[in-house]
């Protein structure tokens, strides 16, 4: 149904053809090189050192801070204040992975200190909070005038208008491209529907860019016009600035076959290269979002672009379909078209359905998160939305079913129009949802919440040890050990030593295996499977020949 005769065919040129495609090899070359995301989403912090909420006996000389991901600094946005409110860190935080380490004064004053941080998850998203620990005995928390770690309101609707933005600009884009490449008559003007698809490349551009500048103070914290040159080096170099800035490069080389597509007058080979071209561009997409740093990246990835693409060539036909082919297109051309076209869409539909359920079972993680977090209830709201649209596309289908016996489309456009704006909401739910902490992680951040970890300390006649368990519970648990002189200076630590046991059930003396952060500080994990009170057994030896040994009964619940 498409197309011009062969003497009216001037193909894309070969410079237009040679940069489409140097800019796909650069994209592909781009994607392989992006690292990896870690076996997580959207950190939180579980756990702390000192713990939150928690009174110690000396000041410690540094605060740990442990997320369930690495995370990557913003700038003087890890502080710890005195209870006279003057800063108590001292110089930059050091970060390793998901640990980060404050030095901080070790003959800080007694009372209660203010812990607050800004940090990025591998999913690009500011991760914000505040916690108070005591030192001797608690006071007056004091208040941190310098950091903020709230979100600007303004900011954070910003970044979802930029992310809708995209996806309401892809489906114009692609429809027009289907419809035209594979449905158009001949007889009928292409110009409508062309300058939708050039509207929908200008909208992605527009919304790609403006989720590079708002990214700027949605993780700094400041407001919209607060983005400064060296806020937007450090977007620019991360996996979410590379990701938008591969999608800027594909859509700039999509732009030298669109034209000759659009018109009638492009080839296969153009066709072919548009297609690689946009099926690279659909990875920009979850390569900058959760589905980088789930569980499973590579699974999450493929199948979030597959319910982006679906998304775009299901919708993006329908707008197609509705304000071109279904008011101008005569009997016949329709009752060629419209079956054709609703199996794609069913195809289409059934891509969604498949990638959306497996998309949702890693992120929601658990079936009562699905009511119990604002993500599970987005989720359920899209869920309830995506039926409607599917129920009123089983209508439009009966409709194409029984198209001879209908003397004019309009019960059919009315049904498109009601599908249309049912999708709509869907993809402002949608836009809402990638910029939700998913279920999975949603409800274990420790800042601010009450501590339930084990903290002591032993002594022994060369040290002091400043011993904590988190949080204290069956199943994973952290270990902390600071090492004092006896004049409550920091003590260098040959080597470390802990086992750990549970003579009540049985259980033998199990090695617990510790990394060295510091001279003076060891950490490490271990899983107690059984509540009771546990036995933990501490060498610590401070030189060649001084070795003392120390224990510990830590209830676990």
């Amino acid at each position: 149904m498409a197309g011009m005769t062969a003497a009216k065919r001037p193909r894309c040129s070969p410079v237009g053809r040679l940069l489409a495609t140097v800019g796909l090899l650069v994209a592909l070359t781009a994607l392989l090189l992006v690292p990896a995301g870690p076996a997580s989403a959207h950190a939180v912090l579980v756990s702390s050192s000192p713990s939150a909420s928690s009174v110690v006996p000396s000041a410690p000389a540094e605060v740990v801070l442990t997320f369930s991901e690495a995370v990557r600094q913003v700038p003087d946005k890890v502080r710890v204040i005195a209870p006279d409110g003057s800063r108590a860190d001292r110089g930059e935080p050091s970060f390793s992975g998901g640990l980060v380490t404050v030095k901080v004064d070790p003959a800080g004053a007694r009372g209660t200190y203010l812990v607050s941080y800004r940090v990025v998850s591998a999913d690009n998203h500011p991760v914000s909070g505040a916690f108070t620990y005591s030192v001797g005995a608690p006071s007056t928390p004091p208040v941190d005038a310098g950091s903020d770690s709230r979100a600007d309101p303004v900011v954070g609707v910003a970044v979802k208008v930029a992310r809708y933005l995209t996806y309401a600009g892809l489906l114009l884009l692609v429809g027009p491209v289907l419809m035209l490449g594979v449905f158009w008559p001949n007889r009928l003007s292409r110009r409508g529907p062309s300058r939708v698809a050039w509207a929908g490349l200008g909208v992605v551009l527009l919304g790609t860019l403006a989720g590079l500048w708002t990214q700027v103070p949605y993780t700094t914290g400041g407001g919209l016009f607060d983005v400064g040159g060296a806020g937007l080096r450090d977007v620019l170099g991360s996996d979410f600035g590379l990701a938008h800035l591969v999608r800027l490069g594909l859509l700039a080389a999509s732009a030298f076959l669109l034209r000759p597509l659009l018109s009638g007058q492009g080839g296969r080979a153009d066709r072919v290269i548009l297609g690689l071209l946009g099926g690279a561009a659909l990875f920009t997409w979850p390569l900058a979002g959760h589905a980088a740093a789930s569980p499973a990246p590579p699974l999450t990835v493929f199948v979030d672009a597959v319910h982006l693409g679906s998304m775009a060539v299901w919708l993006g036909g329908l707008v197609v379909l509705a304000v071109f082919l279904l008011p101008r297109a005569d009997e016949r051309e329709l009752g060629a078209i419209l079956p054709v076209w609703s199996r794609w869409a069913a195809l289409a539909v059934a891509a969604l359905l498949l990638a959306g359920t497996v998309n949702g079972l890693i992120e929601v993680g658990a079936p009562d998160k699905l009511v119990e977090t604002t993500y599970g209830r987005l989720l359920l709201a899209k869920i309830v939305l995506f039926l409607l649209v599917i129920g009123v596309a089983a209508f439009s289908r009966q409709l194409v079913r029984g198209w001879q016996s209908a003397a004019r489309p309009r019960p059919m456009r009315r049904a498109l129009w009601l599908e249309l704006a049912v999708a709509a909401v869907v993809l402002g739910v949608t836009a809402v949802l990638v910029q939700t902490p998913p279920a999975r992680t949603a409800g274990t951040d420790v800042a601010g919440s009450r501590a339930t970890s084990f903290t002591a300390t032993l002594t022994s006649p060369i040290y002091s040890l400043q011993v904590e368990v988190d949080p204290a519970e069956r199943g994973n648990n952290s270990v902390h050990l600071y090492a004092y002189s006896p004049d409550n200076k920091p003590q260098p630590v040959v080597e470390w030593k802990v086992t750990v046991a549970l003579p009540s059930a049985g259980i033998e003396p199990i090695d617990v295996p510790l990394l060295s952060l510091t001279d003076n500080h060891a950490t490490g994990q271990i899983s107690l499977p059984a509540s009771g009170d546990w036995v933990f057994r501490f060498t610590v030896r401070t030189s060649d020949i001084d070795q003392a040994t120390v224990t510990a009964t830590v209830p676990v619940r």
